[in-house]
């Protein structure tokens, strides 16, 4: 998800708009790109739209910036963890090694 808590309630008619393109066909013939109805590919492409739109008010210009987007937040995010992980274990004190063997 995006690092702000996102608006997503654009997002639900347009996730149901392409449900309901063509419900009466397989998953096979829905996404195989020349097969694809032009109204399920339309709706497709709105819904993208508005995803990106919650990540960057411009959107993005290709899949390429998109991917490069969203890796940088991951490693935003997950910087935190990676550095927790590399984090020397703190010993026992001898105070407490003292008292656990009491």
């Amino acid at each position: 998800m995006p690092p702000e808590k996102p608006d997503v309630s654009k997002l639900e008619p347009l996730a149901q708009a392409v449900l309901d393109a063509h419900s009466d066909a397989t998953l096979a013939d829905l996404y195989d790109p020349d097969r694809m109805p032009d109204n399920l590919r339309k709706v497709h492409q709105a819904l993208d739209r508005a995803v990106d739109k919650l990540y960057r008010r411009t959107g993005f210009a290709s899949e390429r910036e998109r991917v490069e987007h969203l890796f940088m937040l991951y490693e935003k995010m997950s910087a935190p963890l990676k550095s927790a992980m590399h984090e020397k274990p703190r010993g026992r004190s001898r105070r407490k090694e003292r008292e656990s063997t009491q």
